[in-house]
């Protein structure tokens, strides 16, 4: 090889060069083969959206939701979702996007184990929502929760000097017994926002009020109970919620599925089971910061 370059510089230059692109070339093949990218994708395009675990972050899926609305070879979308419910802001952010995406594109929702609470809520927006039989959902609901630790620490002699610029500004503290008076203010709260979880559903389902206010109670439903009050349109796993998805978005023969860009391998998430955005979400709705105790307990749920 050494004496074919030095008695033909130019030839062995070339072929280096040839080489050299070709190994490139292969390199870039296999790298977009192996993408999931819809750019990379051709047909007519059914979207899917996950939606798995604790609600506490809407960033991720109303990215998505954005994506996929504006890419124009994706014709319809599906929101899959697994998940028991989350905070209530999260929630309502999704079921808004999706409220707004049904405008432009169809979508239709399809549930998983379990699609409940703050689940159900970013269902309901959808023009379509799929459940198997035995898929864990409703439970049209809201909830705070607060822990007591009076009587223990009048036990073993502790107490606590509260500082603050209002009677309720310490509302939900640990450290001592609620009054009536916050129970009844916190009361009137949730009642508020249960009101918008139920406004929300008769909004994306197209149904009386009345009818929603009758089973709006907690109680949770199986798919096929669910379907029979009204809740979901249809039975059915994933793939049959993309092939409606496809019907509806005017797709013919087999539509072609796509899923969002995966993000970059982080080994914190990793090693700490959440997405660096939920941990920050949860840190700065820590109970003992500037904002009072409300924010981590207030769940649709």
């Amino acid at each position: 090889m050494a004496m074919f370059a030095r008695r033909h510089p130019v030839i062995f230059s070339f072929l280096v060069v040839v080489i050299i692109c070709i190994c490139f070339f292969a390199a870039a093949v296999f790298f977009f083969l192996g993408r999931s990218d819809s750019a990379f994708e051709f047909g007519d395009k059914v979207g899917v959206v996950e939606v798995k675990g604790i609600i506490t972050n809407a960033r991720s899926v109303v990215k998505q939701l954005k994506e996929f609305r504006k890419d124009e070879s994706v014709k319809a979308i599906v929101l899959r979702i697994d998940s028991p419910g989350g905070g209530v802001a999260p929630s309502q952010e999704i079921y808004n996007e999706v409220a707004k995406t049904v405008l432009i594109k169809k979508v239709v929702a399809s549930m998983g184990s379990v699609a409940a609470s703050g689940g159900y809520y970013i269902a309901a927006g959808a023009d379509h929502i799929m459940a198997n039989p035995g898929t864990i959902t409703g439970s049209i609901g809201v909830i705070m929760e607060f822990a007591n630790v009076a009587d223990i620490m009048n036990k073993i002699g502790l107490g606590a000097e509260i500082i603050k610029s209002g009677p309720y500004k310490d509302i939900g503290s640990p450290l001592r017994k609620m009054t009536p008076e916050e129970r009844a203010l916190l009361q009137e709260f949730i009642d508020n926002v249960h009101r918008q979880f139920v406004e929300a559903v008769v909004r994306g389902r197209k149904m009386d009020i009345e009818k929603i206010d009758s089973i709006a109670d907690g109680r949770i439903f199986s798919g096929e109970q669910a379907k029979k009050f009204g809740l979901i349109d249809g039975l059915g796993g994933l793939e049959d919620a993309i092939a409606t998805a496809a019907k509806l978005g005017g797709i013919k023969g087999e539509p072609v599925v796509v899923y969002p860009k995966k993000k970059r391998f982080s080994l914190l998430e990793y090693l700490l089971g959440r997405s660096v955005e939920d941990l920050l979400d949860i840190i700065s709705g820590t109970p003992f910061r500037k904002f009072g105790y409300l924010s981590p307990w207030l769940k649709a749920n």
